[in-house]
């Protein structure tokens, strides 16, 4: 399964700490509306330590961003080599990431997609590098399903209607509701290879 990921809580550690803070408050408060300080303090600290761990605010961001498409991109590994056929790694795709989504990342998968224009060019350029790792994934099976005669739309376009409707899902979805993930990712695989036919 995938590795331990210091913001979710599973990394105890003072940076996993850090980070998990982070998340919560740059979801919360947003990256500029939050201090360095208000992170030291929610996790019992002076504001000083955390750059023992961290040179600055950015640098937090940056490795929320960083571990959580790490995380994720591994997740997705993992579901997909879990399944024999195409259709089933699409399905596990998007159930991967419902569960990315509105789960036990959600926090920080906020952040990647609300402060993303509060980090420098640079750093934009590198969340990007790994991002594209995680998309080709996703590009992949969806080629598959393209060539095979099963998908007809464009893989990218298929990729970015995709991308809507998991996105758009912590908007409504109940994880206390009726409806479950595996309902949901298979109401969406339906969607996809269903409207194709």
């Amino acid at each position: 399964m995938a590795e331990s990921l210091a913001i979710n809580g599973i990394d105890d550690s003072p940076r996993g700490r850090l980070l998990s803070a982070a998340a919560h408050l740059f979801r919360d408060k947003g990256f500029d509306r939050t201090t360095v300080r208000d992170i030291a303090a929610s996790v019992g600290i002076q504001s000083g330590s955390i750059f023992h761990h961290f040179k600055s605010k950015e640098d937090i961001l940056y490795a929320v961003m960083e571990e959580v498409i790490h995380f994720n991109t591994a997740r997705l590994r993992d579901a997909m080599a879990a399944e024999a056929t195409t259709k089933g790694k699409l399905r596990a795709l998007i159930r991967a990431e419902l569960q990315s989504i509105v789960g036990d990342t959600a926090e920080a998968m906020t952040v990647m997609v609300t402060e993303w224009r509060c980090l420098g060019e640079d750093k934009q350029r590198k969340a990007l590098e790994l991002r594209s790792i995680y998309e080709q994934l996703w590009l992949d099976v969806l080629t598959d399903l393209h060539q095979q005669g099963i998908l007809k739309t464009d893989p990218f376009i298929m990729r970015r209607l995709l991308t809507g409707m998991t996105g758009w899902t912590p908007n409504w979805f109940d994880r206390e509701g009726p409806l479950s993930l595996d309902d949901l990712a298979d109401i969406i695989l339906a969607r996809v290879i269903g409207e194709q036919e």
